[in-house]
């Protein structure tokens, strides 16, 4: 009989990356926040758990993909979480993004009931995690690792050990910083293109074949000309990775100027209501300062 994987979190990410796993023939228990989440996974045969612990209580390997730090540790380590009821030799693969701090803290909390512990965020989107090609960089002993990659392999299309645990999140915090300015600079090419009369769409054709070309202009192309922003990777969690990106700064006394503005451009947008929409609504910063939105007649 195959191992029956548990699940927890069910959002924008975590759902689809649960309906992958079915599909390709895993025993699933799943928990997530709100049930209502569950119900087409349930249909499809997953059986629901009340707790993160009633789901140790059935899974010997647990995956979690949770909105922060405070969420994974008490999933993780609260009253109800994976470690009350998990049993030695279990595994638990933190697909969230969180802090490395964090991560490294519940690894050990982890060892000392002998469950191992890998870390491994991810990229890629609601897309990637649809379509089962998401980029998956893990932290862990080797050990762990290769227990964790046939799950990897369902999950996503480019997975890479790259360090002990606390190794992926600080990863995905480079891959965030890389994403954010590139959300920002496609957006200040397109108001500059638009405002001297340039159809923002051949814009983007033409810096799509050439060294400019980046999958920030592929996946979200029509977020940016139809100004639909509806969540594909909401601007509050994009705001929480570069704060955690902007804190390993300062752990690593690195220097990171760009970043830091970039965080307060998606802090502005929270303040003004826009948490909610997607990350490509950077766009509406540089049409703000401009007084100009993409697609309109040039200004005179």
């Amino acid at each position: 009989m195959a191992e029956k994987i548990g699940f927890i979190g069910l959002g924008i990410m975590g759902g689809p990356m649960a309906q992958n796993l079915i599909g390709t023939g895993h025993d699933l228990v799943v928990h997530s926040r709100h049930r209502s989440s569950a119900e087409e996974l349930e249909r499809r045969g997953a059986q629901w758990a009340d707790a993160p612990s009633a789901v140790a209580e059935q899974a010997d390997t647990i995956i979690t993909m949770l909105p922060d730090s405070p969420q994974v540790s008490e999933v993780i380590g609260g009253e109800q979480g994976i470690l009350r009821s998990a049993r030695e030799g279990s595994l638990v693969i933190d697909m969230s993004t969180i802090s490395p701090v964090v991560t490294v803290e519940l690894a050990k909390a982890s060892g000392r009931k002998g469950v191992g512990l890998v870390d491994a965020p991810v990229s890629g989107g609601d897309v990637g995690a649809k379509q089962g090609t998401l980029s998956i960089m893990a932290g862990g002993s080797e050990k762990d690792f290769a227990r964790a990659r046939p799950l990897f392999d369902v999950l996503g299309k480019t997975v890479v050990h790259v360090g002990e645990v606390g190794a992926g999140q600080v990863v995905k915090a480079c891959n965030q910083i890389v994403v954010a300015l590139s959300i920002e600079a496609v957006s200040e090419a397109l108001v500059l293109g638009s405002k001297a009369g340039v159809d923002p769409a051949k814009i983007l054709d033409v810096l799509s074949g050439g060294l400019a070309a980046n999958r920030v202009m592929e996946m979200r192309r029509e977020n940016f000309l139809r100004h639909d922003f509806a969540p594909g990777f909401r601007i509050d969690l994009h705001h929480k990775d570069l704060g955690i990106a902007l804190a390993a700064g300062r752990e690593y006394a690195v220097s990171l100027p760009v970043t830091a503005l970039v965080d307060q451009m998606l802090q502005a947008l929270r303040v003004a209501g826009h948490g909610s929409e997607d990350h490509s609504a950077l766009l509406r910063v540089i049409e703000d300062w401009a007084g100009h939105e993409i697609g309109q007649s040039a200004v005179a």
